[in-house]
C-alpha cells in the first residue's frame, strides 16, 4: 500500500513538475537554447547541379569531371546534439530553508533543459552521482524519455551520502564519443581534488556548471542556539546564531569558497550559472544565453 502511495505521489510530482516547467521551455528558453547551442557544424547533404548565383567553393570537381557538368555539394546545418545532465544527488542537496530543497530545484532546472533539448530535437542522457556514479541513463529523444529521467532524479535513492565529482567526470569523459552539450548540476560541495578531470571535460565537452545554493547557507538569520547537521558526514555542531562574529564568519567561508569556484572554471573556460533554491531561475539562464551570443 505504502508504495502505491509512493508511487501516486510521485507521479503527482513528475505531472507538477512538467507543468511548472511548460513557461520557461515555451517562452523563455524557446529560440534561445536554439541559438546558443547550434550542433557540431556542417553535414553533407546531396550534390546537385550547379546554378548561376551558387558559390563556386562549393563545386564538387570529381563529379563535374565524371558528369561533364558542374554540381556543386550542398551542406546543411548538423543541428542534433547529446545534451548530458550530471546531477548531484548527495545528502548535502536535502536542505532547503524555505518551500524549496536544493535536491527539487536541481531536478526542476534539468527537467527544464531536458525538455528544452527534445523541443529542439537533440538526445538527453542522464549521470547520477554522489561518490561515485549512481545511475546513467543512455541519451534518447522524446517526451516519454525525458519524464523517466525526471522520475529517477526525484525518487532516486542515493547509496552515499558525500561527494566526490571525479568519478562522475571520469565517467562522463569514457562515455562520450563525441563532444557533448554537458550540464553539470551540483552545489559543489565536493570532497575530492577534481580539478584536472573538471578541464579535461571541459575540453572534451561543452561543459555548463549549474550552482545550486541556499541563501541561509551564507547568512544565517539571529534565532540564537541551533543544531547544525551536517547530512553528508552525520556531524551535528552547536551554533550560536545571535553571535555577529560567527554569522560574520559563516559569509566570509562561504564568500571565499564560491570565489574559488568561480575562479576554477574561469581557468578552465567553463560558463557557471548560479541558482537558489525557492528563488527565480529564468533570468540567470536568459544572462547566461545572452553572454553566449555576444561571444559568437
Amino acid at each position: 500500500m505504502n508504495d502505491a502511495i509512493d508511487h501516486k505521489e510521485l507521479l503527482k510530482k513528475v505531472r507538477r513538475i512538467q507543468i511548472t516547467t511548460k513557461h520557461a521551455v515555451n517562452d523563455v528558453f524557446a529560440g534561445q537554447y536554439h541559438s546558443t547551442f547550434k550542433g557540431r557544424g556542417m553535414e553533407f547533404d546531396e550534390v546537385r547541379e550547379y546554378v548561376p548565383g551558387d558559390d563556386i567553393r562549393t563545386i564538387d570537381w570529381n563529379v563535374t569531371a565524371r558528369t561533364g557538368a558542374p554540381h556543386i555539394k550542398k551542406f546543411v546545418e548538423e543541428r542534433e546534439m547529446t545534451v548530458m545532465l550530471v546531477v548531484d544527488v548527495s545528502a548535502s542537496h536535502l536542505f532547503g530553508s524555505g518551500n524549496q530543497m536544493k535536491r527539487d530545484l536541481a531536478a526542476e532546472v534539468a527537467a527544464v533543459l531536458a525538455f528544452s533539448a527534445i523541443r529542439n530535437n537533440d538526445r538527453i542522457g542522464l549521470i547520477l552521482f554522489s561518490e561515485e556514479v549512481e545511475k546513467y541513463i543512455p541519451p534518447k529523444k522524446g517526451t516519454r524519455h525525458v519524464l523517466r529521467l525526471v522520475r529517477e532524479m526525484l525518487s532516486h535513492k542515493p547509496q552515499g551520502k558525500g561527494t566526490n565529482a571525479a568519478p562522475a567526470l571520469d565517467y562522463l569523459n569514457h562515455i562520450s564519443t563525441r563532444k557533448n552539450v554537458t550540464f553539470l548540476i551540483s552545489d559543489f560541495m565536493f570532497n575530492d581534488h577534481y580539478e584536472q578531470l573538471l578541464k579535461i571535460s571541459a575540453r572534451r565537452n561543452d561543459l555548463i556548471s549549474v550552482v545550486i545554493g541556499d541563501k541561509r547557507e551564507i547568512a544565517w538569520p539571529d534565532i540564537g542556539l541551533i543544531n547544525w547537521h551536517d547530512a553528508e558526514t552525520g556531524e551535528t555542531v552547536l551554533v550560536d546564531t545571535s553571535s555577529r562574529k560567527v554569522r560574520q564568519k559563516l559569509l566570509t567561508d562561504q564568500t571565499a569558497r564560491s570565489e574559488a569556484i568561480d575562479e576554477l572554471h574561469r581557468k578552465a573556460g567553463i560558463d557557471t550559472i548560479r541558482l537558489f533554491a525557492g528563488e527565480p531561475y529564468e533570468k540567470e539562464f536568459i544572462k547566461f544565453f545572452r553572454q553566449r551570443a555576444q561571444r559568437r
